[in-house]
């Protein structure tokens, strides 16, 4: 099997045509087809369904898809992995974070991080919950910033801790919610999750942290914009960070309860594969994490 012939089909897939494959490839759509048929024979399976609208995978060819990105992404970090340890700090880092992380650490980091290394871009994702590191766990980013899950396997991911954070129960302006002084009293309220899954979620957590059953979801978020606006908007109650939540842009709309078992207190943190740590940028851009964590604890 062909590294090309994958890149063909991994083209085509993403393209959702031959023609937009062959142009991104820089081979003849002629080519390009020869290429994907070639794969099929091999396989003995249909990996392309063709209409007058394009092509999409079948089941097998989503299968083939999914395994030629992960080969091309391990491919990748081998090539930046042995140029970085020759001494050539250049390549892709990719990231993803939640928001207090890109709000209070990544500014700091990228300034220092790439002052140090100016040949090496960062790609980086928000995720509003980041507990099941599944990006991570598929090798889509290098580093994961986030609360650290409780129950990890241990030797999973490498793990550092950066600061302690908290979690605090905000209502919009004008919400009699606002007079809610324990969880109890919220228990009956339109909550929203930020997942994308209700059996997940801080806010789950907190109730279940308290001996509480989880109220059910009545909308869940995976965007700070999204969760700012029903919150800010509507009678929901959520759970966001206490400097986000405290931020100016923020703050004008938001009113945060003070219930009596206390806000949910996690500590953010650093994950990153195992073999992540064997490219030195990875550890270049983690001490550079420690730094600006100690700036923004300076700052509180």
């Amino acid at each position: 099997m062909k590294l090309t012939a994958l890149n063909a089909l991994v083209a085509a897939v993403e393209e959702g045509s031959l023609r937009g494959a062959s142009r991104r490839v820089g081979v003849s759509q002629p080519g390009l087809t020869k290429m994907v048929r070639e794969l099929e024979r091999e396989l003995q399976a249909t990996l392309l369904v063709r209409s007058t609208t394009g092509v999409m995978a079948t089941a097998q060819g989503k299968v083939l898809y999914d395994h030629a990105c992960k080969v091309r992404r391990e491919l990748t970090d081998a090539v930046e992995q042995i140029d970085q340890l020759g001494g050539r700090m250049a390549g892709e880092l990719s990231v993803t974070a939640v928001p207090l992380a890109v709000l209070l650490l990544v500014p700091e980091t990228l300034r220092t991080f790439g002052r140090e290394f100016p040949d090496i871009q960062l790609r980086l994702r928000e995720e509003l919950y980041i507990a099941q590191l599944t990006l991570l766990r598929t090798g889509e980013v290098d580093v994961a910033l986030g609360p650290i899950p409780e129950g990890l396997a241990p030797g999973e991911f490498h793990v550092e801790a950066l600061m302690p954070i908290e979690m605090v129960i905000v209502v919009g302006k004008g919400n009699p919610l606002a007079r809610a002084r324990s969880l109890r009293q919220l228990a009956e309220a339109r909550w929203v999750y930020t997942s994308l899954s209700g059996t997940t979620g801080y806010a789950r957590l907190l109730f279940e942290k308290n001996g509480l059953a989880p109220p059910p979801p009545a909308a869940m978020v995976n965007s700070t914009l999204a969760l700012l606006a029903l919150i800010g908007n509507s009678d929901l109650v959520g759970l966001m960070p206490a400097r986000v939540a405290l931020h100016p842009a923020a703050a004008p709309f938001m009113t945060v309860v003070p219930v009596k078992e206390g806000h949910l207190a996690l500590t953010l943190g650093v994950m990153a594969r195992q073999e992540s740590m064997l490219k030195p940028m990875v550890r270049h851009f983690i001490a550079h994490l420690h730094r600006a964590a100690l700036h923004a604890g300076a700052g509180a």
